[in-house]
């Protein structure tokens, strides 16, 4: 089961489509070894980025089920939806088919810091013991979640083991939840987003490693190491290597094509299809992106 403990990189899974949009049964198997080859410490699958919306009710429950099969590090599932009937269900099936955790962002229609904590008590009430995680993806939800809030509901959510950290700038919200809880608040483990970008400042302010799905794992797994290990100088060296990438990775709009060309050229998926309606590579956007590849290479032989 997931806990406040966890660290390291939860990488979030991409879901692999075969050209024709179908969902690639075979790639799912090759993807998860890849991403524990690479150094994951867990996987995160069915998130924003795993074009969850895009699934059928029965594809989200094989591949919640083939990933969990597979793999040999906790699988958090995102179960994010407009009600809580939905949440229950796939939270479930979930658990049945042996997830460690669910992650679950909060819904659109919230404004105050009372609705938000208000949601989750409740969503707390229905999910019992079953560990979850708070998605905190202003950029993409709507909702702001002042670190107050977070906060009150980790107080009243014991099952409440994780912060996926999403905002930016957000930093500073780091740091208050970091404050709070060497003041005595319970302290539970935040992982964050964004594609890696800000991975060294939020290690710096007290993250515990990255939940994000860039296709370089191994980036965030030797920069949350070495970060954790006091040799700050070499994960800077190491990050900056790749940054140009993380940073075209990151366009919006564009980021989950570019991410899948990535995984199939480097064979975790058998192919980079987006499952439509979604973004397609034009051949000038693929030229840059073999440019960047080649020049981070260049840069890491040279570390």
């Amino acid at each position: 089961m997931l806990d406040e403990t966890a660290k390291g990189v939860f990488t979030i899974a991409a879901t692999p489509f075969l050209p024709d949009g179908a969902l690639d049964i075979q790639s799912l198997d090759r993807m998860t070894d890849f991403y524990m080859e690479k150094g994951a410490t867990g996987l995160t699958i069915l998130g924003i980025m795993g074009e969850a919306g895009k699934l059928s009710a029965d594809e989200s429950a094989t591949v919640i089920e083939r990933i969990c099969a597979r793999a040999t590090v906790p699988v958090i599932v995102g179960v994010s939806a407009p009600g809580f009937a939905q949440i229950e269900a796939t939270t479930r099936i979930a658990m049945d088919k042996g997830a460690a955790g669910v992650m679950i962002a909060p819904p659109s229609t919230l404004r105050t810091d009372a609705q938000i904590v208000g949601y989750y008590r409740t969503l707390g009430e229905k999910l019992g013991e079953t560990p979850w995680v708070i998605q905190d993806f202003p950029l993409v939800t709507n909702v702001q979640i002042d670190p107050s809030a977070i906060l009150k509901i980790v107080e009243d959510n014991p099952a409440c083991v994780m912060l996926k950290h999403e905002d930016w700038p957000g930093l500073e919200k780091i740091a208050a939840l970091r404050a709070a809880s060497d003041a005595g608040a319970r302290r539970i483990s935040i992982l964050c987003g964004n594609g890696g970008q800000f991975l060294l400042e939020e290690m710096i302010r007290g993250a515990d490693g990255a939940m994000t799905g860039f296709a370089y794992p191994e980036m965030m797994r030797d920069v949350t190491k070495l970060m954790s290990g006091g040799e700050e100088t070499k994960a800077r060296d190491i990050f900056d290597a790749y940054l140009p990438l993380v940073r075209y990775e990151s366009q919006p709009g564009m980021g989950l094509a570019i991410r899948k060309y990535i995984l199939a050229k480097r064979g975790a998926i058998a192919n980079a299809a987006v499952r439509a309606p979604g973004p397609k590579l034009t051949e000038a956007a693929i030229s840059e992106i073999e440019t960047l590849i080649e020049r981070q290479e260049r840069r890491l032989s040279s570390l």
